[in-house]
């Protein structure tokens, strides 16, 4: 007797029916794709969550005490106290405020030594029994004053020392540092943090050469880590009252769209260290 005859059956595999989840289920048909509504629900949905995480971040003492109706009181409490511990912190580590001018042989105890923190005194432990956090960014400008950016070195240091009292600026003459260094490498600013030299840029091209501005180097100081980017003292964070009232709009509609995500998508498709010379390497360590 002869066999009978298979027929291919047409399957509609984007069908939501119960013979084609038969058919997934025996790995006949491939699973549905991920509804792309759902997708982007779950994105926004995620996005939502990481605003209202971070929602107080910009917002100084002031700001959270108007915030006291709309927030629970037990979580703005502790996050009051946390601000208030980092001001604390903060202050306790501006102990600097002004630009130091260093010669060769002070160069290991007021950089090097310095950018260690309380880890130079033997003690990584702070009064609380916590981790030790002392470590210093330590900036140096290995200057040559006849040389156009490094006076734009000296004046952005300036202002930056008297603003970031927590960071140390050094300065030295880099024929004093290093003899016979390269007139075409200065201004050199070197940064160190726990000991160790963590950025070296030859002249202010990075910055914006002869065009450097503070917001350059501000700019700078975040990317090495000095600052943080929401630090209200950048410039880039400066603004007047009414940019801050326009935030506050935006932190009280995010909570109202908050409230009601849920159902309601309408979404249509449519090696720095090169130009150092090798014989000098030991002297930055």
């Amino acid at each position: 007797m002869q066999n009978e005859p298979m027929f291919q059956v047409q399957v509609d595999e984007s069908e939501d029916s119960e013979w084609n989840d038969i058919l997934r289920a025996k790995g006949v048909i491939p699973e549905r794709a991920p509804s792309p509504t759902a997708k982007l629900e779950e994105a926004l949905e995620e996005a939502i969550a990481k605003q209202h995480e971070n929602r107080l971040e910009d917002k100084d003492l002031s700001d959270l005490e108007e915030l006291e109706d709309d927030e629970d009181e037990d979580f703005l409490e502790a996050y009051k106290m946390k601000r208030l511990n980092e001001i604390r912190k903060l202050q306790e580590r501006s102990k600097f405020g002004e630009v130091y001018h260093i010669n060769k042989p002070e160069y290991n105890k007021e950089v090097t030594l310095e950018s260690q923190g309380k880890k130079n005194e033997g003690s990584q432990v702070d009064d609380n029994g916590e981790e030790d956090d002392s470590a210093v960014y330590v900036f140096v400008h290995l200057s040559l004053q006849s040389k156009l950016q490094s006076r734009i070195l000296s004046h952005l240091f300036q202002s930056a020392a008297s603003k970031f009292k927590e960071i140390k600026f050094v300065e030295i003459p880099a024929n004093r540092a290093i003899e016979n260094y390269p007139e075409s490498n200065c201004p050199t600013l070197i940064v160190y943090y726990r000991g160790e030299v963590i950025k070296n840029m030859i002249t202010l091209l990075e910055l914006g050469g002869n065009n450097s501005k503070m917001k350059d180097f501000e700019d700078f100081m975040v990317k090495v880590g000095a600052v943080t980017e929401r630090d209200g003292r950048l410039i880039m964070n400066q603004d007047d009252e009414e940019s801050r009232e326009e935030r506050k709009l935006h932190f009280a509609k995010a909570k109202s769209i908050r409230s009601g995500i849920r159902g309601k998508f309408d979404v249509g498709v449519g090696n720095d260290y090169d130009n150092i010379n090798d014989e000098d390497d030991g002297f930055f360590d």
